[in-house]
């Protein structure tokens, strides 16, 4: 089944994201090879792809999971929460209805 990893940056988050993105997209990279990911990416702090120094205010992760415990698990262990990026995370059940 899908889930949606909904999460909340701290204020302030994007020396820390810079820090750790790498070790954050290795996993994602993981996902996708696995034929797993639907989509994932973070929202900018401001109206543009490239908010520059305004950063990010969280991200979104689509993917499957054999269960939601599982995928709370996978979310447990995102570099960005060991980072203290992520104030809040939910995983939530996620159907996919288009396209």
């Amino acid at each position: 089944m899908l889930y949606a990893i909904i999460s909340e940056d701290v204020k302030n988050s994007l020396e820390k994201r810079l820090a750790a993105r790498d070790a954050h997209i290795a996993r994602l990279k993981d996902l996708a090879a696995d034929g797993r990911l639907v989509l994932a990416g973070p929202h900018p702090a401001i109206d543009s792809e490239d908010p520059g120094e305004a950063g990010f205010t969280g991200s979104l992760v689509v993917a499957e999971f054999a269960s939601l415990e599982d995928a709370q698990k996978w979310a447990d262990a995102d570099p960005y929460i060991a980072a203290g990026v992520y104030q809040q995370v939910k995983v939530k059940p996620y159907k996919r209805v288009l396209p």
